[in-house]
């Protein structure tokens, strides 16, 4: 058995003010456990996107978020569950003004293809997005694949 504390768990560079990748703290081999905290206007991803081999699992304990999805927008609030299947698009966001605490669980682990999208402003609609470091490695950004145009920085 391996045991953890959130607050022991280092944060992670990601849209959402505090991402813990909890499932790494404890050691599990065949599924992705985080824990989120989501500022006003923060999101779970770097963009619309999916998984082309995890199932994902949301657990919304505080707040509510907004979930794109293919089928157009759901809410989800305080003690509700939200599935994803493998190859499904999704972006969880904080639309309201309260705090989001949620758990977002994956299996397996092992996410296999990620494919992303995000507005880019130069080719003026949603574009196929990649990420980078910065050079200091002190952000993530996302690159649009067409363009090569930054269309966000996450610290």
């Amino acid at each position: 058995m391996d045991r953890t504390t959130v607050d022991d768990v280092d944060d992670r560079m990601s849209p959402a003010d505090t991402k813990r990748k909890v499932g790494d703290a404890i050691g599990a081999t065949d599924m992705a456990l985080n824990y989120y905290e989501l500022e006003p206007g923060d999101s779970f991803g770097f963009g619309y996107h999916r998984h082309s081999d995890q199932e994902e699992v949301f657990y919304i304990a505080e707040g509510t978020v907004t979930f794109e999805t293919e089928d157009g927008e759901i809410e989800a609030t305080a003690g509700e569950c939200v599935r994803f299947e493998p190859g499904e698009w999704q972006l969880g966001t904080n639309e309201g003004t309260d705090r989001v605490v949620a758990l977002a669980m994956g299996a397996p682990k092992e996410m296999g293809e990620t494919e992303m999208l995000r507005h880019c402003e130069d080719c003026g609609g949603r574009t196929e997005q990649d990420l980078e470091l910065t050079d200091d490695r002190d952000a993530i950004l996302t690159i649009c694949v067409e363009c090569g145009a930054e269309t966000g920085r996450f610290d």
